[in-house]
């Protein structure tokens, strides 16, 4: 086995769907290990570092969103959420809640093998500009995902915050529309991934400690997108 090929976990209580899965994705030239139960994939986080966690939402003995909530938070993985459930409000909530993307069952493996390598190539082509930016009294630090404030005082954020705060980073001062979101960050445009959208860059600013009614640094332009107005230096 390739060990510099990308780990993916799975999580999912059918057998059935983990092996499919670790077949596609092992065939497609990546590292698997798989999991039936939320307590068992924890207790492999302590020693596994994955690159990317496909999440089923339906466990049974742990809350699916509260789990995909943490991995995004505090692990700095690639959340893919795997589900049978398919109302639009849930695709919303599990993207508010830190998954970068949303796989309704039943699936075609071969569409999470192209979403995967998709979501992997948008991280590697990230480091151009560095991981570490400064602006407006604050230090964004992409390798551990954390805002440091100018009295050394740390505030973690998402994976998919990040996504988010990189993009409006590398484009200073430059209006950022929904369509350039959409297509610099992938998932289907609509109104989950506005929505989504919407939720991240609210948590953004209150992590910047923005006055909600009267952000400086994240404007929203009414009908055309947004605009970050700090300067940034990267490095």
């Amino acid at each position: 086995m390739n060990t510099a090929a990308p780990l993916v976990t799975i999580l999912d209580d059918e057998p059935a769907i983990r092996s499919m899965l670790s077949d596609a994705l092992e065939e497609a030239g990546f590292r698997t290990l798989s999991f039936g139960r939320a307590t068992e994939f924890e207790a492999a986080l302590q020693s596994a570092t994955p690159d990317v966690c496909l999440v089923d939402l339906s466990l049974p003995d742990k809350d699916g969103l509260t789990l995909v909530h943490r991995l995004a938070l505090e692990q700095g993985a690639t959340v893919i959420i795997i589900s049978g459930r398919a109302q639009v409000q849930d695709r919303v909530t599990g993207l508010e809640l830190g998954a970068d993307d949303y796989i309704i069952k039943p699936f075609d493996p071969a569409e999470v093998v192209a979403r995967i390598r998709a979501r992997l190539r948008r991280g590697q082509a990230q480091p151009q500009s560095g991981n570490t930016a400064r602006f407006s009294g604050w230090v964004a630090h992409f390798d551990s995902y954390v805002l440091e404030d100018e009295n050394g005082d740390k505030t973690p954020f998402s994976h998919a915050e990040g996504e988010v705060l990189r993009l409006f980073l590398e484009r200073p001062k430059r209006l950022i529309s929904r369509a350039v979101m959409q297509e610099s960050l992938g998932g289907a445009a609509g109104e989950s991934f506005d929505r989504a959208m919407d939720v991240r860059i609210s948590r953004l600013r209150t992590k910047l400690r923005e006055d909600p009614k009267n952000p400086h640094l994240i404007k929203t332009i009414y009908g055309a997108g947004y605009i970050f107005l700090g300067d940034v230096h990267w490095g």
